[in-house]
């Protein structure tokens, strides 16, 4: 295992005397190695996937022997949610090339929001660590280029500025080999001893410094980012450029996502094909939307607007507007809000196939709980389909306000836990929207059935558009800001509901005027 001792991703077991560590994401066990190499006697092994540790524990145990080593133990869990609960402290915390940014260099929105590449997270791990200890992490470097590493970077100083470190570049060293990079962040300042053995370490091995705290860092836009003292100051330094360095948050959980949408106007936007690093996966995967989006958009024309429009043309204008008003704003907010939520708990839950399987499976089934509801309790009158979407607006407003907390604290929980929990926050906001589409259909039909093929196509229509349109807001804004735009979606639904009540109610009373007056009064 010599060639351990002189690869970039374990140049933190320089400083010497780390006794305790803590591995994030085992794979096949070369950190575990790499810590037992270096004189590491008590090693965790965190991992989420239980194949893997069942590969290295029975059925290739006799292969990698990885298992058998003394004082190295496994953990089957989610990194984040592991450290929440752990009362143990560590002296080293590696992270090594955990998740890729496969589904973005792919084209791919989906399954890229990540829980490990947070400022939260790296609150979290900090926390974990001894008054002398650090938090290693190895990821992509593009020679030349700030993309992937600049955010790192960023992420780091965010993290320790949050922390209440006063001055984050006593607290960073980062070094390059080839197109490798590993970021060393230290609870406390580096100590003198401490720098010195890692830039000797890099000086023997031939590796490039890019940050140290006692030197300008070779990199202008480095130097800008390490020099932040307070959070104002970061968030200038990583704005301007035309890749997004800023720390991602629970709020933004998209680490990998890092070309801006307005790169698309660009008069030279095919030029970032030749960069090397994420921004030729990124420009892929922005370009695969738009295109998705285009698409979409000529589709829902061509197979619902075209040839469902004549079942509108005989409906009076507060039907057809009403309806259309209607069905179009249920469709859209509530696909903002099913997407906000899956991409918030992906975060919370560890992974996106937890969040698609829990969060997907809640929110259908209170909605249709809801659904069933409003056959009994009937949203009659323009009082209660006020109140109705006043009280749907609100809850989901208020989420952004109560909820992330709560998810910080319930970090270390049971899985089975926090998926109960994921499962008690969607009851009210599915319950409540639940009501939203039998209601509608209701109000319209109690005009005229005609239309009602043209509403059902404008809810899916309307549907299939937000739903990309609400992965780019996420990632450009926020997360919650997709909520909102949901939340004010459900919010505005009350007028156009009421236009159809007091439609629905206006040919009674022409009914009634016809009669006599004497047939009136029975009726």
């Amino acid at each position: 295992m010599g060639f351990l001792r002189h690869d970039v991703s374990n140049l933190a077991y320089a400083i010497p005397n780390l006794k305790i560590g803590a591995v994030i994401g085992v794979g096949g066990g070369r950190d575990v190695l790499s810590q037992r190499l270096f004189g590491v006697r008590d090693v965790t092994g965190i991992e989420i996937n239980p194949i893997i540790i069942d590969l290295l524990k029975h059925r290739f145990s006799d292969y990698t022997a990885i298992a058998t080593l003394d004082g190295v133990k496994f953990e089957v869990d989610e990194a984040r949610s592991w450290f929440a609960r752990t009362p143990r402290s560590f002296d080293v915390i590696q992270m090594s090339l955990i998740d890729t940014w496969a589904a973005t260099g792919a084209g791919a929105f989906t399954l890229t929001e990540n829980g490990l590449y947070t400022v939260e997270a790296w609150q979290r791990f900090l926390g974990r660590l001894n008054p002398a200890g650090l938090f290693t992490v190895s990821r992509w470097y593009a020679p030349g280029e700030v993309n992937e590493t600049g955010r790192l970077v960023s992420l780091g100083v965010a993290a320790l500025l949050a922390n209440g470190a006063a001055e984050p570049r006593r607290h960073l060293f980062l070094a390059a080999a080839g197109n490798v990079a590993t970021l060393i962040v230290t609870k406390s300042p580096l100590s003198p001893a401490a720098l010195g053995a890692l830039k000797d370490a890099a000086d023997a091995n031939e590796f490039t410094v890019l940050l140290s705290p006692d030197t300008v860092a070779p990199s202008a836009m480095l130097e800008k980012i390490v020099s932040a003292t307070g959070r104002r100051a970061l968030d200038q330094a990583t704005t301007g450029f035309y890749l997004d360095l800023t720390p991602p948050t629970d709020e933004r959980p998209f680490f990998f996502n890092q070309l801006g949408f307005a790169t698309l106007f660009d008069a030279d936007v095919f030029s970032h094909f030749t960069h090397t690093g994420v921004v030729a996966g990124n420009l892929v995967a922005t370009l695969t939307l738009v295109m998705l989006v285009l698409v979409s958009v000529a589709l829902v024309g061509a197979t619902i607007i075209v040839p469902l429009r004549p079942t509108v043309r005989e409906a009076g204008w507060q039907l057809a507007v009403g309806g259309t008003v209607y069905f179009a704003l249920i469709g859209v907010g509530f696909m903002m809000v099913e997407i906000a939520l899956l991409q918030r708990m992906s975060v919370f839950l560890g992974h996106p196939v937890y969040a698609l399987s829990v969060v997907l499976f809640s929110l259908i089934l209170w909605t249709g709980f809801g659904s069933m509801a409003s056959e009994r309790v009937r949203l009659a009158g323009a009082g209660k389909l006020l109140a109705w979407s006043v009280a749907s607006a609100a809850y989901l407003f208020a989420l952004p306000l109560w909820l992330p907390p709560l998810l910080v604290d319930l970090d270390g929980a049971h899985f089975f836990v926090r998926a109960g929990f994921c499962v008690l926050v969607l009851a009210p906001a599915g319950f409540l929207m639940g009501f939203g589409f039998p209601t509608g259909m209701r109000l319209v039909s109690a005009i005229s059935t005609g239309p009602t093929p043209w509403f059902w196509g404008i809810n899916g229509a309307a549907g299939v558009l937000a739903a990309s349109v609400a992965v780019v807001i996420s990632i450009a804004f926020s997360i919650d800001t997709t909520l909102r735009i949901g939340a004010a979606c459900y919010l505005l639904i009350a007028a156009p509901a009421v236009l159809l009540v007091f439609a629905g109610a206006r040919p009674s009373r022409t009914v009634l005027r016809s009669l006599h007056p004497s047939k009136a009064a029975n009726v």
